[in-house]
């Protein structure tokens, strides 16, 4: 390609010049194409090492006057082709005009003229897109797409130096790290390697460091372990990798490609090797991290942080931390983890700024809120950045109606304005925003269904009260509502119990629900009014599962908790169908329920299952069982001892995952368990894992001691059944779980608070960092284990069906779900939800369309027919695509398969048969084929040649039949009768087979010529094929003669009798066939018979030139030209049977039918055929060259001319 012109020094150091003229010269890199040498292998080597461009075009043209020792280089190419097209333009346009000129500046100033010219003319009409990666990083996006066959879809998103352990060597080569792939490739000493691995095969990724792999990384899948070391930063490199993977396991889960973010904010400084996916990764690593630490909405996004300082009245001290500013949110982060965090949403912010600057508060920055709230933020570094972002924020807030943003110096003019609209308090939202006819709780239903009880009185009363008021002095002293300050004496208060009073209002805080609820007003009671009534597996759930939500509290004995309950739960279900419902929601909700309204109940459940439980709710419980893991981790390294027993038992799991799915509602007494939940909405996960080590210690000499998996279970479910909160104010609530007690002593009471202390003071040192990263681990582990079971499932629901093997068919489907995984995210026709929908059971979940089907059907297909393959797959996906939807899932598809190779010579035969009848043949097929140039006067489908072979018909046996129906249908057991018949899966004769008409007999002989060119037998099954075409060819047009001899009249019902018809002809067909092949015919050809029986016996040699062809030269319409002659064959006098008209050689002959039993009898007479179809083959060699595609390591050919131009601006 031109490249804009390059000054080049020394010219031929590493290259080889083949071509010259007085201005041009052609070079070729050393070490590419024939020849070489060790020079050539050390050029290449040394290519790849330091990333060259020459690797991926090594051919250029120079440019140079005769007395300048400067070249230019102007032209550049992948392969010889590409650059002698330049080379000869240059020669036919520049030549002449060059040797005009008498000054050589004058020519070398033209010529770089005139290719700046060229290349400007070619990006003319190329849209470049805002975030253009940039020159280098493009030419390795190219290279990686040569070196590896990537398409165009395919993004790189960064590549490192590294080496990759090739058994105990290590090969200098270079990583590339795609949205979908890792590769590898190295070049050394004529040695290369090259390895592809999909993200979506990756089970485990570890950085690690051993003498034998110093700071290395393994990539580890089902079948290999790569190792990956000398990275210059391995920490980004292996952060970039967790990165992808995730992407890939989420994409298992959820089926949804990779898309780029296009609304990342452009960066002050260009980076030269950083492409705009990774700063799209980086922003969403950081937007994750931003959103976690302050329980954010999904769609916020991090603008920006800075250092500061931010003074705080209740200890009167700047405390050191960092800003973050987003879209809607001001937050503050301190640098000591419990000191101190802040949420500022900016629909609250009524006032913003700037103080005057002094020695001790510099760069000062005040904030007020609309509840008299001010923050003052200091020692920020570019103040009048901040300040614009935040006003260009404010602007965009809906709360906010005007902003004036005209700076003041002055503290006590504010910067911007509070809007003249009074705030939007949660407490006024009325109930206008649900149907009027809908029973709503306005409360918390703990507060309506309350019973009065004696405690109300007593010590338990008064402690509560204590604890309301020290909660009142915290919001005195710390604020009140989403603004506070939230530090360690906020964690202190909520470890001592949360007031029932205050319960719901903290739970909201903590949870982020306070924020989607303030920012969605009346969203919640549009999905009530939208969701009811619909009657969705979902729903079928719910209203199973209503009374078994806490049936021991009175709130839910009645309608009204019902009701509330079965709203909610329908609301998210409708919100999020990806989740939809499962089981442990209503015990969740229910108790949020409790203490919430219905709105505030909802968004908590959003919280829930959407940011502080990711995946625990979806239909496979892919969280919580990657928290499982997480905890049997957690076990091993604090509890090693009691992990190994536990080990041996396989109990660790199996207890504890209903610990995490309901929060340790449904195992511990309700007034206990809600504690636990008091804390977890405040600290996150990290306190169930606490608690649930904290057990796991509390009980381990007894666990030690056990046998079984019953005996631990029992244990630790005797255990939690007696943990207590002995200062709880509510009446007590009978606690359903069975009480486990061995003996007749009662088991000693567990205070829940000294269970919740004693997690902190033992286990309280996890992070949630730490955790996260656990996370990741398990969850490749746990995404491929279900990804296994759905795997084994699949076959063992389809093995009685096929004849492959269980290695075959598990190899088959991993093929089968890796193209559908690779279409989608390659850019499919269409949307992957089509593809994929996780309600439908494992057998049906992944499907493919047309295009894919059509890569499989060429991989693994034993019936090769070479460019005529295509057609063929189209036909079988049509064949087995049953429901028309245009998809088909794995059992279909492997049903065309076994077909093809399991089956006898019947069922192989029978399948091609098929593949030439409708649907699988659609018209426009067969009339290509017969090159026609309009529509058949007659209907040449099958049906229409059955009906007019049925017809006619006895009117007097329609209306007997009419009756019989009508005495039937009064007979209710006839309906039971054609029910169980369509139950009855029938199995299907020859008998059933439809008669093949003239077009698609021509379709088959077609693909059976395809399919036996590169067959060893390929000339004795040209002559077969040949012989059994011309012999069917002549009993088409006897059996016509035999339906169609008297002409048809509207009237006559009787079938013309035999008799009538000329039985010696037929007798001579066979006979006059094989003479017709005997005579020195090319067997390549079909030697087609007249049309009219009598002249059979005398046939005429072929004179056509076409005759004299080579065998080799057999093609895919040489049965299209016999078709062709046999048709010009027949007199023009003649008038075809079933025209009201004499036909032309374009038209077919809609009379002409041939049955399945025919072809069969005709093939069995022909051993070279029954040979071909009853060969035995083996899919498992296709399977492995499919699979071989992805791992190489080959010897470089000395001529390899196939890369790709180097792409340069």
């Amino acid at each position: 390609m031109w490249i804009v012109p390059e000054e080049v020094l020394l010219a031929n150091a590493l290259w080889v010049s083949e071509r010259a003229n007085p201005f041009f010269i052609l070079q070729r890199r050393k070490g590419h194409g024939k020849g070489g040498g060790i020079a050539g292998l050390l050029v290449g080597t040394l290519d790849v090492v330091l990333d060259s461009s020459a690797r991926v075009a090594p051919y250029r043209i120079l440019h140079q006057t005769h007395d300048s020792q400067i070249y230019w280089s102007i032209a550049c190419g992948s392969s010889r082709k590409e650059i002698t097209e330049h080379w000869d333009w240059l020669e036919a346009n520049l030549l002449q005009t060059l040797s005009i000129f008498d000054n050589e500046e004058d020519i070398t100033t033209f010529v770089k003229g005139k290719i700046q010219g060229i290349i400007a003319e070619e990006n003319k009409n190329k849209e470049v897109p805002e975030d253009e990666d940039s020159g280098k990083f493009r030419e390795a996006e190219l290279k990686m797409r040569k070196l590896f066959g990537m398409p165009d879809e395919e993004k790189l998103v960064n590549y490192y130096s590294c080496s990759y352990w090739k058994g105990r060597v290590p090969r200098q080569g270079w990583v590339y790290l795609s949205v979908n792939h890792l590769c590898f490739y190295s070049f050394l000493l004529g040695k290369e390697v090259t390895l592809v691995i999909q993200w979506t095969d990756v089970t485990q990724l570890e950085k690690n460091a051993t003498l034998l792999f110093p700071e290395s990384i393994r990539v580890s899948t089902r079948d290999t372990e790569d190792y990956f070391s000398m990275f210059l930063n391995i920490n980004e490199t292996f952060k970039l990798m967790e990165q992808l993977a995730n992407i890939a396991m989420r994409q298992l889960l959820d089926n949804e490609a990779f898309s780029a973010d296009r609304s990342l904010p452009k960066p002050r400084k260009a980076h030269k090797n950083i492409s705009t996916l990774k700063r799209d990764l980086d922003a969403r690593a950081k937007n994750e991290r931003y959103r976690a630490t302050f329980r954010l909405p999904q769609s916020e996004k991090l603008d920006g942080h800075t250092d500061c300082t931010l003074w705080t009245p209740f200890s009167k001290m700047h405390i050191v931390g960092q800003m973050f500013v987003s879209n809607n949110y001001i937050c503050f982060s301190s640098k000591g983890e419990d000191l101190c965090h802040l949420i500022i949403p900016l629909r609250e912010v009524s006032v913003v700024e700037k103080a005057d600057s002094s020695s001790v508060l510099p760069s000062p920055l005040s904030i007020s809120t609309k509840n008299k709230m001010t923050f003052l933020f200091a020692n920020l570094k570019d103040r009048d950045f901040l300040v614009q972002r935040i006003s260009d924020f404010l602007q965009r807030t809906p709360d906010k109606q005007q902003h004036n943003s005209k700076e003041q110096h002055d503290p006590s003019s504010p910067v911007f304005p509070a809007s003249s609209s009074p705030p939007s308090s949660l407490e006024s939202r009325p109930a206008q925003y649900y149907s009027p006819d809908l029973a709503t709780a306005t409360r918390g239903l703990l507060s309506i269904f309350k019973r009065d009880a004696p405690e109300e009185l007593g010590p338990k009363a008064a402690k509560e009260k204590m604890k309301e008021e020290s909660w009142n002095i915290h919001f005195f002293e710390f604020g009140r509502g989403v603004c506070m300050y939230r530090t360690s004496r906020t964690r202190d208060l909520v470890l001592n119990g949360i007031p029932e009073g205050l319960r719901g209002e903290l739970w909201l805080l903590f949870s982020g629900g306070l924020n989607d609820m303030a920012m969605h007003p009346g969203y919640y009671a549009d999905l009530v009014e939208q969701s009811m009534g619909r009657c969705t597996l979902a729903t079928e759930e719910i209203e199973r599962d209503l009374h078994r939500s806490m049936p021991e509290h009175r709130a839910f004995q009645n309608e009204m908790g019902i009701a509330a309950l079965r709203r909610v739960l329908t609301a998210y279900a409708y919100r999020n169908p990806g989740i939809g419902y499962c089981q442990a929601m209503n015990i969740v909700t229910s108790v949020l329920l409790l203490y919430c309204t219905e709105e505030e109940a909802f968004w908590l459940l959003v919280a829930l299952c959407e940011r502080m439980l990711p995946d625990y709710y979806n239909t496979r419980v892919v969280g919580a069982l990657v928290d499982q893991g997480v905890f049997e981790e957690l076990t091993r390294e604090c509890l090693p001892l009691l992990y190994e027993h536990m080990q041996d038992l396989g109990v660790i799991s199996t207890i504890s995952l209903s610990w995490f799915l309901t929060l340790f509602l449904s195992v511990m007494p309700f007034e206990s368990a809600v504690l636990v939940v008091d804390c977890f909405f405040y600290e996150g996960i990290k306190l169930i894992f606490q608690v649930s080590l904290a057990v796991l210690h509390a009980n381990m000499d007894q666990l030690l001691g056990c046998n079984d998996e019953g005996e631990a279970m029992t244990i630790l479910g005797r255990y939690l059944d007696n943990v207590v909160n002995k200062q709880t104010v509510s009446p007590p609530i009978p606690h359903l779980h069975a009480l486990l007690t061995s003996g007749d002593e009662p088991p000693p009471e567990i205070d829940v608070f000294e269970l919740i202390k004693a997690s902190y003071e033992k286990f309280g040192s996890l992070r949630a960092d730490v955790i996260e990263q656990m996370r990741f681990k398990q969850r490749l582990k746990v995404i491929q284990s279900l990804e296994d079971t759905a795997k084994r499932s699949v076959v063992r629901s389809i093995m009685t069906d096929s004849a492959f093997t269980i290695e075959e068919l598990e190899e088959l489907y991993v093929l089968f779900k890796a193209k559908h995984i690779m279409t989608c995210y390659w850019g499919a026709s269409s949307s992957a939800a089509e593809h994929h929908d996780p309600s439908l059971p494992y057998l049906e979940q992944y499907r493919i369309d047309l295009g894919q089907f059509s890569q499989l059907f060429g991989a693994l297909t034993p019936w090769g027919c070479g460019t005529h393959t295509p057609v063929l797959a189209a036909r079988l996906f049509r064949l087995l695509d049953h429901n028309k939807d245009s998809l088909i899932n794995f059992k279909e598809f492997v049903t065309g398969l076994s077909g093809m190779y399991h089956g006898d010579l019947t069922e192989k035969l029978k399948m091609l048969y098929k593949l030439h009848l409708p649907p699988a043949l659609c018209p426009e097929e067969a009339e290509s084929a017969l090159e026609a140039t309009q529509y058949f006067t007659d209907d040449p489908s099958p049906q229409a040649t059955n009906l007019q072979a049925a017809e006619p018909r006895d009117e007097t046996r329609n209306d007997d039949s009419k009756q019989k129906k009508e005495e039937k249908i009064q007979d209710y057991r006839y309906y039971l009768r054609m029910w169980a018949k369509e139950k009855e899966q029938k199995k299907e004769t020859i008998k059933d087979l439809p008669k093949m008409n003239q077009e698609q007999f021509i379709e088959l002989c077609k693909t059976l010529y395809n399919m036996f060119s590169q067959d060893p037998s390929e000339q004795e099954l040209y002559h077969s094929i040949a012989t059994v075409a011309s012999l069917l060819l002549r009993i088409g047009e006897v059996g016509k003669k035999f339906t169609n001899h008297t002409p048809k009249k509207p009237e006559n019902h009787h079938r013309t009798h035999p008799a009538s018809l000329k039985l010696p002809a037929l007798e001579k067909e066979p006979s006059t066939s094989m003479q017709e092949e005997s005579k020195g015919g090319n067997p390549g050809e079909v030697q087609a018979p007249e049309a009219p029986v009598e002249q059979a016996e005398s046939p005429q040699p072929p004179t056509s030139d076409e005759e004299a062809k080579d065998d080799t030269s057999v093609s895919s319409f040489s049965i299209v030209s016999a078709s062709s002659l046999q048709c010009e064959d027949i007199a023009e006098d003649t008038v075809l049977i079933g025209c009201g008209e004499q036909r032309t050689c374009s038209t077919l002959d809609a009379d002409w039918s041939i049955s399945f039993e025919q072809i069969l009898a005709s093939i069995l007479t022909e051993t070279p055929l029954v040979d071909f179809f009853e060969k035995r083959k083996d899919i498992r060699i296709k399977i492995a060259d499919c699979k071989g595609q992805r791992t190489i390591e080959r010897q470089v050919s000395s001529s390899s001319d196939c890369e790709l131009s180097l792409l340069s601006g």
